[in-house]
Parts: C-alpha cells; structure tokens; sequence
C-alpha cells in the first residue's frame, strides 16, 4: 500500500443541505484544501514559484459518492499521486469517515493539474514539487515526458 498524504476535516452544519448530509461540492473543495494544505507542509517553496509566474490550473476534477457524510461526521481525505506527464499530475482522493477508530470509505476523487506560466505557455512541474510528492506516488502510477 502506497502512503498517503492526509486532510482531516470535520464536518459542519454549513455544508450540509436540508436533508442533512454533506452537499456535494464541498467534497471537492476538501480536495481543494487537502491539495493546499500539502503545499503548505511539504513544499512551502512552491509560493515563491507562484509570485514568480508558476500557476497550478485545475484542468480536470470528479468525485465519485458513495455513502453519505452527516454534521460532525470526521473526514480522513487522502492524496496519493496517481500520475505525472510532463506537465500535469493527476492526484487520486480518497474519503474516508473515521468513527471509533474504523475508516470507512464513503467516495473517491480525481484532479489533474497542469503547470503553467502566467501569461500563456506550458511550464514543467517545478523539482520542488516533484521532489514533495515523490513518497505520495501510487504504486503502478506513471512518468512520461
């Protein structure tokens, strides 16, 4: 089993709807937060690369559901690199409700980033970055150029 970056996250009443379980788009936005928060504790370097023209573009994003998550409900949101062409990565997310010490899996997402120069052009995926996700790869995942 590949190791995962982790997201924890509970559950509010703001991101539920009227029946009470979890409205679908936040589930993306966690993939959103969990993808920062990485950023954040293992390449902090990538926020100089972004002043100096780096964007990191949302090119493609899904989340499968499965089971329903509920106010107060505890959320393991897992980030594992599934692959990287030139370019782009495609990050796999993983839900996961935690409750008495059992995960259970309630959905499954995918995001595909491409590295790009502001202004226009593609740009290649900074070794900084690379170098951060190298122990979060999927086995079987890929490199091409």
């Amino acid at each position: 089993m590949s190791k995962a970056y982790e997201y924890r996250h509970v559950v509010t009443f703001e991101e539920t709807n009227l029946l009470g379980n979890v409205y679908y788009t936040h589930y993306v936005s966690w993939q959103g937060a969990c993808r920062e928060m990485f950023l954040r504790e293992h390449a902090p370097e990538i926020l100089a690369e972004l002043d100096r023209g780096l964007v990191l573009s949302t090119v493609r994003c899904s989340c499968r559901y499965g089971k329903e998550l509920r106010a107060f409900d505890a959320v393991v949101v897992r980030m594992t690199l599934s692959s990287i062409v030139w370019n782009r990565l495609v990050l796999h997310f993983e839900y996961l409700r935690e409750k008495g010490g059992e995960l259970e899996q309630i959905a499954f997402g995918e995001q595909e980033i491409a590295c790009l120069e502001r202004g226009g052009g593609e740009k290649e995926i900074p070794r900084i970055l690379l170098d951060a996700l190298a122990p979060y790869r999927d086995e079987g995942s890929t490199r091409g150029n």
